[in-house]
């Protein structure tokens, strides 16, 4: 089955949950257009796949929506964290690099504090755009290399 994009989420603040949005647009050097982690650095965007979303919610965890781990794509059918860094995925008509797989989580999100643990420091990946494009829930995700 193909990997594609679940969701696409935009905050305006950082250090606060995603919303999903209809499309985003995403520009070299900025990442996505309007989310409150665009900059140029390594970790221009987020991705969190489902499937590490799923494993939450088997432990207890409710209503837990795209977006709800910061992350700005959220996949299926591709296992992100096996990622090496330097991977190139084509996703819908943009190129994303993968830059870091994982992070440090300093303030633990509210999800760790109600249950000891979270996703996205393990299975959470960061990319930077390669090529400009728009996403959209539904597009196709292909690694590249």
């Amino acid at each position: 089955m193909a990997a594609y994009v679940v969701a696409v989420n935009i905050s305006e603040e950082k250090g606060t949950i995603k919303h999903p949005v209809d499309e985003v647009h995403l520009k070299i050097d900025e990442g996505i257009q309007g989310d409150a982690h665009a900059g140029n650095w390594h970790r221009q965007i987020s991705l969190l796949a489902q499937e590490s979303i799923d494993k939450m919610t088997a432990l207890g965890v409710k209503n837990l929506t795209p977006g709800i781990f910061a992350e700005n794509i959220t996949t299926t059918h591709i296992e992100l964290f096996s990622l090496p860094v330097g991977t190139r995925l084509q996703v819908g008509e943009a190129e994303l690099e993968v830059t870091q797989i994982g992070k440090e989580c300093h303030h633990h999100c509210q999800i760790y504090r109600e249950i000891g643990m979270c996703v996205m420091p393990a299975e959470g990946i960061f990319a930077k755009v390669i090529i400009e494009g728009t996403l959209r829930a539904g597009d196709e995700i292909k690694i590249l290399s």
